[in-house]
């Protein structure tokens, strides 16, 4: 039989500093090199049963930073649920106050904050109770197990601002496992976070209390995560990532109801007057949370920069029949709708129905076209030609 993995259980299904491990004689450097560990960030490693995704390494970063950094932007619009805005290999975007000086680390996008006075402290995503402890001197840090993220709110600590450091992101690509969770961190209310830290709050939102690090090995359990709110992540998002991306991610957090045009327009004039302001609400007046995947939104945001007007996404079309039908994206004054056909096409009884729904929308006077994933992502400029020319053969003329 082969050998048993060497599996401390202080150190089972956490994420850890590796210097700390071998001080406390819990591993050898030479262990921590084997198979039972994956190494995540600089001396930071965790647990190989543990899911390999982007929750992974945001609480990997966190052992790298000071507890008054926030996972933001898209690290935490991924961690409110939307999946698609970060990867395990993708760099972690945290805030961290300007006065804190945190260098840049491999992996880490850090960007620094000014304090908002007064601003409600950080709330936990997926907190739960603590059920174990970790040990003397553990510092708990929120570890994902092998879960997907509960969608909830969480409020920033910092006024995001555009000044970064850059770093390369980790390159290390494991396919995913799943582990059993077992938590050790804890998280408490509101009123107990005030009684014992003397800060405030707002709306009786959860608050987090970090155990203060100690001489001992640092490791992380299943416990909450301090993020920007779905809103201001999408602020930050909006800022910090390129139109295409960040509108599908915005996109999404709108159809999945985390946030809302009215939550966007408020941090939008909150920040007015700060760098990107502008930026962010053009990005936020192209989000459509009609939309029903990233590639759908990505399509509709490269329509609008090549110069086309914007499409509806899912616009509802009555047949004579009674039948209501939803192109992907549509321009109803033109009768010119766009479909895209994504992988799930594959299936054939699916393609059949689609086929079917598509020819009665044609047969309604509509022109029909279809934009596969490989057109969208190789030959974007005959896409954008062919709806141009469908629309001028519809009427429409540019401005």
């Amino acid at each position: 039989m082969p050998p048993q993995p060497h599996r401390p259980a202080t150190l089972a299904w956490q994420v850890f500093r590796g210097s700390d491990a071998v001080r406390r004689g819990l591993l050898t450097r030479h262990q921590l090199r084997g198979a039972s560990w994956i190494r995540l960030l600089h001396d930071v490693y965790a647990d190989a049963r543990l899911d390999r995704d982007h929750r992974l390494t945001c609480q990997a970063a966190l052992l790298r930073l000071p507890p008054t950094a926030v996972i933001a932007g898209p690290s935490a619009a991924y961690l409110h649920g939307v999946e698609h805005a970060a990867s395990f290999t993708d760099e972690v975007h945290v805030l961290v106050p300007r006065e804190g000086r945190v260098g840049s680390h491999t992996g880490i996008r850090v960007h620094s904050a000014d304090p908002v006075e007064a601003g409600p402290a950080p709330v936990p995503i997926g907190a739960s109770p603590a059920s174990a402890t970790v040990g003397a001197g553990l510092r708990p840090v929120p570890v994902g197990l092998g879960r997907r993220p509960v969608p909830g709110r969480a409020a920033a600590t910092a006024t995001p601002d555009t000044t970064t450091a850059t770093v390369s992101p980790t390159a290390a690509t494991i396919s995913p496992t799943t582990a059993s969770p077992n938590p050790t961190t804890a998280s408490v209310g509101p009123t107990a976070a005030r009684a014992a830290s003397g800060a405030s709050g707002r709306g009786g939102r959860s608050t987090v209390i970090r155990p203060a690090s100690g001489a001992g090995c640092r490791a992380g359990g299943g416990g909450p995560i301090p993020t920007s709110d779905p809103a201001r992540a999408a602020w930050e998002t909006a800022v910090w990532l390129e139109p295409v991306r960040a509108v599908g991610i915005v996109d999404t957090l709108l159809r999945e109801g985390l946030t809302s045009r009215d939550a966007l327009a408020v941090v939008a004039d909150e920040h007015a007057d700060r760098s990107g302001g502008r930026r962010a609400r053009w990005v936020f007046d192209l989000a459509d949370p009609g939309a029903q995947s990233p590639p759908e939104s990505h399509l509709r945001v490269r329509l609008v920069l090549a110069g086309l007007p914007r499409p509806v996404a899912q616009h509802p079309v009555r047949l004579p029949g009674g039948l209501i039908l939803h192109p992907d994206l549509a321009w109803p004054d033109y009768r010119v709708a766009v479909e895209y056909d994504g992988q799930w096409h594959a299936d054939a009884e699916q393609l059949h129905r689609d086929r079917y729904r598509l020819n009665q929308l044609v047969a309604a006077g509509w022109l029909v076209l279809h934009v596969t994933s490989r057109r969208l992502h190789r030959d974007f400029l005959g896409v954008a030609r062919e709806v141009r020319s469908a629309l001028f053969a519809r009427g429409w003329r540019h401005p």
